[in-house]
């Protein structure tokens, strides 16, 4: 999420077909990615499973890539891939409550299957004000209009509530007294705060004397959200689901990270209590996603018992985009969740590549054969069109050009001399640090080790995702690094590098997957304990030349146990017929 003037965007901000200034008929556009959900122009964020089909809502200006107007865009899917765009849900209109902006919320199916939405709209005045829409007609299966309640707002900061720091409604709950509950983003007293409402019917609320959580350590909160996990497999489970069996997760949004707690739930007294480290802005808290991925939202999918996650690869180099949707389940400790991409990307793989049992020695690479960039050219056969005075309109039919790299790629490596590892004195070390100081070019005993992909030719351009082992005080560490500080000779793009350590012990595999499309390289270390995504922007890795390579940068021997890599179809994104 990005501050935009005193705003944040926590609900997706998209284009759809009308309404946007094209300035060329044929672009190229080799960062535009295949296989995550991106607009065709401007910004983009969040989701609902209803009656077999997947919705998006996402916060977009139907007039330009610029802030203002926001208003809800909508999507539709069949299968978390493929996406048809369809007219907005909600538009900022309501000079008392959302004149200046339809900003974030989420949805809740309420009794007998009646979804709405729950959303912050700011007034003439800028102050933030929660707001509720219904379906227009609940026969229409694709819920392609929405209304207004005519007794919005709903909830406004009164007494200690700040009114420019009260906003994110998330989607609500049901508790053990039939009541729903809802939690609000919020900042009281300079704490980070998710204040608890309670309702019988989903439109009048009333606010909780105490907050679910808060902290002393943490300033505003955004983009709350609140849901069980069970103890056990990797089953998801609705969102009022509660009982001796599960676990509670709390994630906020702050400090352009995504942190949560995990911890149990009283439902009759309302009271959350967190197992382990709480809420802070140390490095080592517990993250979704320790690159770029930001105001995040979880939807409960009843079709396939899973719990799918989305955030928003928030960047400000290019147009932002969706993460590829994730479940998410609850870890073997118990100590942490793990995400994967959701299944249905298989559909996407087309040639394979496998390697196995394959050693790697010391300061070696591999390439990995016959998994190239491909180019697509699509001329939609829609107008765009821009408005000038709103007197007179042009449009265009408008043909983009991609040229880029598509892949999914996943491999274990398997170490046999754990007594050689490097020694690291504490491991009180903040990881992120680390990766920076022992960047991929940095040689080490056990590492680095790992992916080299949308690397150029002559490995001028290379974004390196890989892990390093080091002895610690009590145990083997295992350091996951993102680093993009050789992604592209362009200086003004950015190459940051992020680092987490993995909950994995060394002497079995260490897998790593990377989802490389275009600009967006997702990676998910050790089956999904540490996820990691980054935004890069190749000059000369966007061609058929680029390239994606297995590496050894460490001095001592490792053997690739097994690599399976996939070239990637696109996606597709379409107006709705």
């Amino acid at each position: 999420m990005m501050w935009l003037g005193r705003w944040v965007v926590c609900v997706c901000l998209v284009m759809v077909v009308n309404g946007v200034r094209v300035d060329a008929d044929d672009e190229l556009q080799p960062y535009r990615t295949a296989f995550h959900f991106q607009p065709l122009k401007n910004w983009m964020n969040g989701p609902m499973y209803f009656n077999g089909v997947y919705h998006l809502f996402y916060q977009y200006n139907p007039y330009g890539p610029l802030w203002g107007n926001i208003s809800w865009g909508h999507s539709i899917s069949y299968d978390l891939i493929n996406w048809f765009l369809l007219q907005p849900a909600l538009t900022p209109n309501q000079p008392t409550y959302d004149i200046n902006g339809c900003l974030s919320g989420s949805t809740t199916i309420l009794n007998a299957a009646k979804p709405i939405i729950l959303y912050t709209g700011q007034d003439l005045n800028n102050t933030q004000l929660q707001n509720i829409a219904f379906p227009k007609n609940l026969s229409d299966p694709l819920l392609r209009h929405w209304i207004k309640w005519s007794g919005n707002p709903i909830l406004t900061p009164i007494n200690d509530i700040n009114p420019a720091q009260f906003r994110d409604p998330s989607t609500a709950w049901k508790g053990p007294d039939g009541k729903w509950r809802i939690v609000i983003g919020s900042e009281i007293d300079g704490h980070g705060t998710a204040l608890l409402y309670r309702s019988t019917d989903g439109i009048n609320w009333t606010r909780s004397e105490k907050p679910l959580h808060f902290s002393s350590k943490t300033g505003m909160w955004e983009c709350p959200d609140f849901y069980p996990v069970a103890n056990d497999g990797k089953r998801g489970l609705d969102t009022s689901v509660q009982g001796n069996n599960t676990m509670h997760v709390l994630k906020t949004s702050y400090n352009s990270r995504e942190y949560y707690v995990i911890g149990n739930y009283d439902a009759k007294a309302d009271r959350f209590g967190v197992i382990g480290n709480d809420f802070t802005v140390s490095s080592t808290q517990l993250q979704y996603d320790y690159g770029r991925f930001y105001a995040s939202k979880s939807f409960y999918d009843n079709a396939k018992q899973r719990r799918v996650l989305w955030g928003w690869v928030n960047e400000g180099d290019s147009g932002s985009d969706a993460s590829f949707p994730r479940s998410v389940w609850l870890s073997d400790t118990r100590k942490q969740l793990v995400q994967w991409p959701v299944d249905e990307i298989e559909k996407l793989r087309t040639k394979q590549v496998n390697i196995t049992n394959r050693e790697l020695k010391g300061r070696t690479l591999l390439e990995i054969p016959s998994i190239t960039a491909s180019q697509v050219v699509h001329l939609f056969i829609y107008n765009t069109c821009y408005f000038v005075l709103v007197l007179t309109a042009h449009c265009t039919n408008h043909r983009i050009t991609e040229l880029g790299f598509q892949a999914d790629v996943e491999v274990s490596f398997s170490l046999s001399n754990l007594n050689e590892a490097d020694v690291i004195n504490s491991e009180m070390v903040d990881p992120q640090l680390l990766c920076a100081q022992k960047n991929a070019s940095v040689s080490g005993s056990l590492g680095p080790f790992g992916l080299l992909v949308l690397a150029s030719k002559n490995l001028t351009e290379r974004t390196a995702v890989f892990f390093r082992v080091f002895k610690g005080p009590n145990k083997f560490l295992v350091l996951m690094c993102s680093d993009q500080s050789k992604s592209s000779i362009a200086q003004e793009v950015d190459k940051s590098i992020y680092g987490a350590f993995l909950d994995l012990d060394p002497h079995h595999n260490i897998p790593l997957r990377s989802l490389i499309d275009h600009s967006i390289v997702e990676s998910f270390g050790g089956e999904g304990l540490a996820c990691m995504t980054a935004r890069v922007y190749p000059k000369l890795a966007t061609n058929e030349d680029t390239k994606l390579y297995v590496f050894n940068n460490g001095t001592q021997t490792l053997s690739i146990s097994n690599l399976n890599a996939w070239s990637m179809n696109k996606a597709k994104i379409l107006p709705l017929p």
